[in-house]
């Protein structure tokens, strides 16, 4: 196999995926606009520096590629340019976004390869988990995704990404009703949620909204999605003084916990599919890497640009993940 290469490889959430590539014994090049990070950081692995404004150099950096997988945010500076040399080079592409413009735009492309925006913790798990709760239904009524985090320590990228996106929708806030995005100033509203014990009952912000609202309804006939964010999470990211986080185990992860707990309702019916985990971050990796393990071997549902439900087999995927899972 040809080499699968990690675009943001010196960034956080590249590191991860690096590392989970190379854990999984997949051929690795590591590329970015840096050079002299990633021969600091990846001096033993195949380096391609690349510049997203440089097309040239991407043409290069993606040559004789199996696939690549975008982990630079912002990603409405990545996106397009990273996508459309993955296009030139006739190979799969895969990121991590949780901008929500981003991953419109990237929804909104044609596509002969493969291409799996939010192929993350937010987007993909979200759309992992709804899907699998539905199993062979196309359509529900609404999904709500809540996410049950113990803190969120942002990494640099994240509040990056989240001030583009801010600056993007001039501050609006954003919701998924009536079948569409829509952009509001309404006040955020604050609610109980009950997840599964241990977490059990939780003071959550409602419409915090995330890529769970662009990647579901791509592939699910759905009127409402709505996501939710614990407080305290909500209150860390807000906050300009809370540090980026920091590694307590040999693989690098925080000490950072999460549920995400989805619940559909679809004929009167509630359906309802939870993961538990450890680093937002961390997860990310597998479910990038799983992704393109999977688009090599063929083992897809879709073609074109898709989402993650789309794509996989929703259960099966999460099965392989490192989660504590209750489904279905």
């Amino acid at each position: 196999m040809n080499a699968i290469v990690v675009y943001g490889a010196t960034g956080h959430t590249g590191r991860f995926v690096v590392e989970e590539l190379l854990r999984q014994n997949l051929p690795t090049a590591v590329s970015g606009r840096n050079a002299a990070a990633l021969a600091t950081q990846w001096s033993d692995l195949d380096i391609r520096p690349a510049a997203v404004d440089d097309p040239h150099a991407l043409d290069l950096a993606l040559k004789d590629a199996a696939a690549v997988i975008n982990c630079a945010g912002p990603f409405a500076s990545t996106a397009d340019p990273v996508i459309a040399a993955a296009a030139r080079a006739g190979i799969p592409y895969v990121d991590v976004a949780a901008e929500l413009e981003a991953n419109v735009s990237t929804f909104a492309r044609e596509s002969a390869v493969p291409v799996i925006p939010a192929m993350a913790f937010y987007g993909g798990l979200g759309d992992l988990l709804t899907t699998a709760a539905l199993g062979e239904r196309t359509s529900a009524d609404e999904v709500h995704v809540a996410y049950g985090l113990s803190s969120w320590h942002p990494t640099p990228g994240t509040r990056a990404a989240g001030q583009v996106s801010h600056d993007r929708r001039n501050g609006h806030r954003v919701r998924f009703s009536g079948g569409r995005l829509q952009y509001h100033q309404d006040q955020p509203v604050q609610e109980d949620w009950t997840f599964p014990d241990p977490l059990g009952r939780r003071r959550v912000i409602a419409e915090f909204t995330m890529a769970d609202v662009i990647t579901i309804p791509a592939h699910i006939a759905v009127p409402e999605v709505r996501t939710y964010m614990t407080l305290e999470a909500a209150g860390d990211l807000a906050d300009s003084d809370t540090p980026a986080p920091a590694a307590v185990d040999e693989l690098g992860r925080s000490d950072q916990t999460f549920v995400v707990d989805v619940r559909v309702r679809t004929g009167g019916e509630e359906l309802r599919a939870t993961a538990t985990g450890q680093d937002i971050y961390a997860i990310s990796a597998p479910l990038a890497v799983g992704a393109v393990r999977r688009i090599l071997a063929g083992d897809t549902r879709a073609s074109g640009v898709a989402s993650a439900g789309a794509m996989f087999d929703a259960a099966e995927f999460l099965k392989d993940l490192p989660l504590t899972l209750d489904l279905p």
